[in-house]
C-alpha cells in the first residue's frame, strides 16, 4: 500500500516574525511575574517585616552577655542568715580577646597558682567556647590574686577580672544536710530547663536541701552586658550593662542558733538531733552530724575530700534526720502505753515482773527484776515485762494504729528531697511483705521498739511532741500562717499518765537522772531507748566490739513538763545506750533553749576535750587523709611516729569499754528470743 505525500509547510518571512513574537510575549509574561515577586517578596520584608529583621540586624551587630543573679537568702525564723552571698573576685578569658592562649594561661597560672587539672579544664574550654563567651578561669579569689591580675591587664589581653558572689554557709557543716549546696547546672539539668543561664560561668543551682527545694524561688533574674562585634565575632566596645535582680528569700521555721549549738554539741558522735515546737510543730533544729561543709561542695570539692567524705563508715553524705532508719528501742514505749489505754487497759493495773516473759519455750529477758509495777513505773524502769505482757494482749494492730496516730510509718508534708518513713508494722504487712503470718513472738519484740519497727529521728520527734502538746501537730520547715493543730481523738488523761512516767525517767528514779536540766523552774520529762543492730546474746554485751555493732542510743523528751512548749529526739549511732550517749545531748539542747550562755560553757568545755569546732576537726581529718593517701601512693614518706602516740598505742590493748551505767534500758534477750534489731 502506497502511503500518501506530506504536504510541505511553506515557512515565509511573516510566519516566523509571528513565531517569535509571541514567544517573546511568554518569556516576557514569565520575566515579568518573576519580577513582581521579587517585588513583593521586597516590599514585604522591608515593610511589614522591618521590625523582625532590625532585630535580628542588631542581634548580629551586638551580642548580649548574661550577668549571673544573686542568689536569694536563707533566713532563720527571728531574720538571721543562714546562707547568703559574699563578695568575691574572680577571673574570666574572652576568647576573642585571647591573642596569645598558651602564653596568657601559663601567666594567670604562676600568678593565681592554679592546679594542673585547672590549667587544663581552662584549655579545653577555651578551644571549644565560641569568641564572646567567657571561660571561667577561678573565683574566690583574694584581693591580693585580684590586683595582681588588674596590673597585668595590658599584658593580658582578653583577660577579665571582675567582682562578683558566691554563696557562704556562715554555720558551716552544721547546716549541711539541712541547707544542702549549690554547683554549676549539669547537662542533664541544662537539657531539662534549655535556660541559657545555666551555662554561664558562675551561676551556680542548688544541688541539696532547701537550695534545691526552692531553687526557683532563690534565682533572681539574670543581669546582661551588650557588646558590640564584627560579623566575625570581635568585640569592638562595650554599650551598656543591666544589672540583675537578686532572687527571693526564704525564711525558715529554724533557729539558727539551737541549729549550730546541736551541731556542734554532737561532737564527735554519728547521730541526729530534732527539735520540734509543741504548739505549732515548727522545726527548730534538724541537724545531722557529721556532714559535710556546704561551703566546699559550693566551690568545687577537691577528690581527696570526696574519698574521705564517702569513705567514712560514719556517712556523712547521708541527712539522719530524715533518710537514716533505726529501731526505736525503748523510746517507742510511750507510744505502747498510749495504746494500751486506748485499748481498755488500766494504768494502775500491775504486772509482776520476774526478770523476763516466757512465750512457750522462750524466754524474753528484762533489764532487772522490777517487781510488782504499773504503767508509771514501767514507763520510768522502762520495764520490759509489763510491755511484754500488755502488748500480747492487746496485739499488734491496736499498738500499730496508735503508731500511725502518733507519727511513725508515716510521710511529712515537707519541702525535702526525700524522707524514709520506716516501718509500723501488723499482720497485714508481714502478710504482704514475707507472705508469712504474725506471731506472738514478733509482737513482743515490736512491743519494745525492736523486730520490724524502724523509725525515723524527725517521727520520734513528732511522736514526742504530739505526746506532750496532746494535738495532732505537723512538722514545718517554712514560716508561714498555719491552723493551730486539732486535739488528738485520745482522753487528756491517757497522754497525763504517759506524761507523768515520762516526768518520773528523768526527774525521779528512772533511766536518765543524770540528764535532768540545771535550769531553775523548769523540769524535763523523756524516755531512753537503747537499740540493738545485731542480735547478741547476754554475755556478750560488753559492747567492746567493732563501732558499728555497738547498740544506737535514743532519747525522746519534752519541756518544760509543767506547760510543754519543746519537744525533741536524739539519736546517736552505736552510741551504747539513750541514758549514756543521747540524754546529755538532749540536756544541753533544751538548756539552750532556756539558758544560752550556761549551755554554751558546757559546749566549751566539751569542745576542748573534742579537738575544737567540727571545722577544725574536719580541717585536721581532711589533712590526715591527705597524708595517708600520699603514703599509700609513694608521694610522701611515712609520719615517724610520736612518743604520746607509742605511749597511747602501748595503753590501748588495755583499755576497755566501759561497762553499761545501772540506768541502761537497753533489752538483753536470750539467745533463744529474737531480738530483731535494724532492718
Amino acid at each position: 500500500m502506497k502511503l500518501p505525500k506530506l504536504k510541505r509547510k511553506t515557512v515565509n518571512e511573516a510566519a516566523l516574525s509571528f513565531s517569535f513574537t509571541r514567544r517573546a510575549m511568554v518569556i516576557g509574561g514569565i520575566q515579568a511575574g518573576f519580577g513582581a515577586m521579587l517585588i513583593g517578596r521586597m516590599g514585604w520584608i522591608s515593610i511589614a517585616e522591618n521590625e523582625k529583621y532590625n532585630v535580628l540586624s542588631e542581634s548580629n551587630r551586638v551580642n548580649l552577655t548574661l550577668i549571673p543573679p544573686r542568689r536569694g537568702w536563707i533566713l532563720d525564723r527571728y531574720g538571721k542568715t543562714l546562707a547568703n552571698n559574699r563578695t568575691d573576685f574572680r577571673v574570666d578569658l574572652i576568647p576573642d580577646r585571647v591573642t596569645d592562649p598558651d602564653g596568657t594561661i601559663r601567666s594567670l597560672a604562676e600568678l593565681l597558682s592554679l592546679a594542673p587539672d585547672d590549667v587544663e579544664r581552662i584549655r579545653t574550654e577555651l578551644d571549644k567556647s565560641a569568641g564572646f563567651r567567657p571561660v571561667q578561669v577561678a573565683e574566690k579569689l583574694t584581693y591580693d590574686q585580684f590586683a595582681a591580675v588588674s596590673v597585668r591587664l595590658p599584658d593580658l589581653p582578653g583577660v577579665s577580672p571582675s567582682q562578683g558572689f558566691s554563696r557562704y554557709y556562715p554555720a558551716g557543716a552544721t547546716v549541711g544536710h539541712l541547707l544542702g549546696y549549690v554547683g554549676a547546672a549539669s547537662a542533664k539539668e541544662y537539657e531539662e530547663r534549655k535556660n541559657p543561664l545555666l551555662i554561664t560561668p558562675g551561676f551556680k543551682v542548688g544541688k541539696e536541701g532547701m537550695e534545691k527545694s526552692f531553687d526557683l524561688q532563690l534565682t533572681g533574674e539574670p543581669g546582661a552586658k551588650r557588646v558590640e562585634v564584627t560579623a566575625r565575632g570581635k568585640v569592638v566596645r562595650e554599650l551598656t550593662t543591666r544589672p540583675d535582680t537578686p532572687g527571693n528569700a526564704i525564711k525558715l521555721t529554724i533557729d539558727a542558733g539551737l541549729q549550730e549549738y546541736a551541731g556542734r554539741r554532737l561532737g564527735t558522735e554519728s547521730g541526729s538531733c530534732v527539735v520540734l515546737d509543741c504548739h505549732t510543730g515548727e522545726i527548730l533544729c534538724m541537724a545531722s552530724m557529721p556532714a559535710y561543709d556546704p561551703n566546699n561542695f559550693s566551690d568545687g570539692i577537691s577528690h581527696d575530700e570526696w574519698g574521705m567524705l564517702s569513705n567514712d563508715e560514719r556517712h556523712p553524705l547521708i541527712n539522719k534526720s530524715l533518710n537514716a532508719l533505726y529501731p526505736p528501742g525503748s523510746t517507742f514505749k510511750p507510744m505502747v502505753a498510749m495504746a494500751l489505754q486506748n485499748a481498755g487497759i488500766d494504768p494502775r493495773e500491775r504486772v509482776n515482773c520476774p526478770g523476763g516473759y516466757r512465750l512457750g519455750n522462750r524466754f524474753f529477758r528484762c533489764l532487772g527484776r522490777h517487781g510488782s509495777v504499773d504503767m508509771h513505773r514501767a514507763i520510768a524502769k522502762s520495764c520490759n515485762t509489763y510491755f511484754y505482757t500488755m502488748g500480747n494482749r492487746v496485739g499488734i494492730d491496736v499498738i500499730a494504729r496508735m503508731g500511725h496516730a502518733l507519727g511513725f510509718g508515716e510521710k511529712f508534708d515537707l519541702p525535702v528531697l526525700s524522707q524514709s518513713y520506716g516501718t509500723m508494722p501488723d499482720t497485714a504487712w508481714k502478710m504482704r511483705r514475707y507472705n508469712q503470718k504474725w506471731t506472738a513472738s514478733d509482737t513482743l519484740n515490736a512491743s519494745i521498739g525492736q523486730g520490724y519497727v524502724v523509725v525515723n529521728p524527725l517521727q520520734l520527734a513528732v511522736m514526742a511532741g504530739r505526746i506532750a502538746s496532746g494535738r495532732n501537730i505537723q512538722p514545718r520547715l517554712v514560716q508561714g500562717r498555719y491552723p493551730p493543730a486539732a486535739p488528738m481523738p485520745f482522753p487528756q488523761e491517757h497522754f497525763e499518765a504517759v506524761r507523768s512516767g515520762m516526768w518520773e525517767v528523768v526527774n525521779g528514779d528512772g533511766t536518765a537522772g543524770r540528764s535532768r536540766l540545771d535550769v531553775p523552774g523548769v523540769q524535763m520529762g523523756g524516755k531512753t531507748g537503747t537499740a540493738q543492730v545485731r542480735r547478741i546474746a547476754g554475755s556478750q554485751r560488753g559492747q567492746s566490739g567493732d563501732w558499728k555493732y555497738r547498740d544506737h542510743g535514743l532519747f525522746v523528751c519534752f519541756a518544760p513538763t509543767s506547760n510543754p512548749r519543746y519537744a525533741a529526739s536524739v539519736v546517736i549511732e552505736h552510741g551504747m545506750g539513750g541514758s549514756r550517749a543521747a540524754a546529755p545531748v538532749a540536756k544541753d539542747v533544751l538548756t539552750f533553749l532556756f539558758d544560752p550562755a550556761k549551755a554554751m560553757e558546757r559546749l566549751a568545755e566539751l569542745e576542748k576535750g573534742w579537738g575544737g569546732p567540727p571545722a577544725e576537726r574536719m580541717a585536721r581529718q581532711m589533712a590526715a587523709f591527705s597524708l595517708a593517701k600520699a603514703v599509700k601512693e609513694g608521694r610522701a614518706p611515712p609520719p615517724a611516729p610520736s612518743p604520746a602516740d607509742a605511749t597511747e598505742a602501748a595503753a590501748a590493748p588495755a583499755q576497755s569499754a566501759p561497762s553499761r551505767p545501772a540506768d541502761t534500758d537497753a533489752p538483753t534477750p536470750s539467745t533463744s528470743a529474737n531480738p530483731g534489731g535494724s532492718r
